[in-house]
């Protein structure tokens, strides 16, 4: 049966430190190809193999399109891909963002689940907001073993916090000792091999190849009235055991705590462009005023008078919900820091 030879690792704030103790402390001959997920801005990761390669005995490399999954070598997710896998072999995939994120853990794992759950380890560690959670849940259901990084330990906690929230794992280590654990682990036997559902097979197809439909996500899912923070399509529900997700046509899924987050953003850049059209309106109802002044005009001046102060005080109103907005955000921020 072979043993347990994939090591998939979600990571995001905090990572690159994480990745580096990990890669120091991994044997040459590690009996698994380890594949690693990290959020990263675009062109961000340029020379994170050079530097995950430097610091230990396994070669890193931003992972290639249909090449072979080799032991003893580290796959990142290049920059603006999922990173998925296939019949022993990298995908990268073109499909949406996944939590705002491509590449995104979720994807990553669930295709790990999906075409080799049994031979899988999945790992999440330090990292801001929810992203890995899902992916765990699929490849746990599927039958891989479990690993998240002790929340009290992690440089960002919120990651592996909400990773424990969704799904019950096989270990919760401090860093420390995870590079240990994981060289373990990666020498058990595989386990038992179970029939992945259909919904995660239409998940990872779309990470793949971005195509998505509405037809057959409502197989999966029921429709819900709020739209994508993305596209502003229609969205479905997704309960994945206590966890809730919510993906549209298109393909964009957040989790219901991202999605909260994605629809402030929404709310914000829509206020921002009201703000910014009644600033333009008072400004225009100044002009004319001045304008009716120097005309002689004064009935027409004293109304665009009103109008300017009438205006005024919709960009004070405006002013004043951007601000709760903000001032909201940072609360949350901190409440899920605590």
């Amino acid at each position: 049966m072979g043993n347990r030879n994939i090591l998939a690792i979600g990571t995001s704030a905090g990572g690159v430190e994480a990745l580096q103790f990990l890669a120091s402390r991994f044997d040459a001959d590690l009996p698994a190809a380890v594949l690693v997920t990290i959020h990263l801005p675009s062109g961000g990761g340029s020379t994170l193999d050079k530097l995950l390669s430097h610091r230990g005995a396994l070669p890193a490399k931003f992972a290639e399109d249909g090449e072979s999954l080799r032991h003893g070598v580290i796959y990142l997710a290049p920059p603006d891909r999922h990173l998925l896998i296939a019949d022993g072999h990298v995908r990268l995939g073109h499909g949406p963002r996944e939590n705002n994120s491509r590449p995104a853990v979720d994807p990553m794992l669930r295709s790990a689940a999906l075409y080799g759950a049994d031979r899988t380890i999945g790992v999440v560690m330090t990292g801001t907001l929810g992203d890995g959670a899902s992916g765990l849940c699929s490849l746990a259901e599927c039958g891989g073993l479990i690993v998240v990084q002790d929340p009290s330990d992690a440089a960002f906690a919120e990651m592996p916090r909400n990773a424990l929230q969704r799904v019950s794992p096989d270990h919760i280590v401090p860093l420390a000792q995870m590079p240990e654990l994981l060289t373990q682990l990666v020498r058990q036997p595989a386990g038992e091999a179970r029939i992945p559902p259909n919904l995660l097979k239409y998940e990872v197809e779309v990470a793949l190849t971005g195509h998505a439909g509405i037809m057959e996500i409502d197989r999966f899912a029921r429709r819900s009235p709020l739209t994508c923070p993305d596209c502003h399509g229609t969205m479905w529900e997704i309960d994945e055991g206590d966890l809730l997700r919510y993906r549209c046509h298109i393909g964009h899924a957040y989790t219901v705590d991202l999605m909260s987050i994605a629809l402030d953003e929404s709310l914000r850049r829509a206020l921002a462009t009201a703000l910014r059209t009644l600033e333009e309106r008072v400004a225009l109802a100044r002009k004319l005023e001045a304008d009716a002044r120097q005309r002689q005009k004064m009935s027409v001046a004293a109304d665009w008078e009103r109008r300017g102060k009438e205006y005024q005080k919709e960009v004070g109103a405006v002013r004043a919900a951007i601000l709760r907005i903000d001032s909201l955000e940072v609360s949350q921020r901190t409440k899920r820091a605590g």
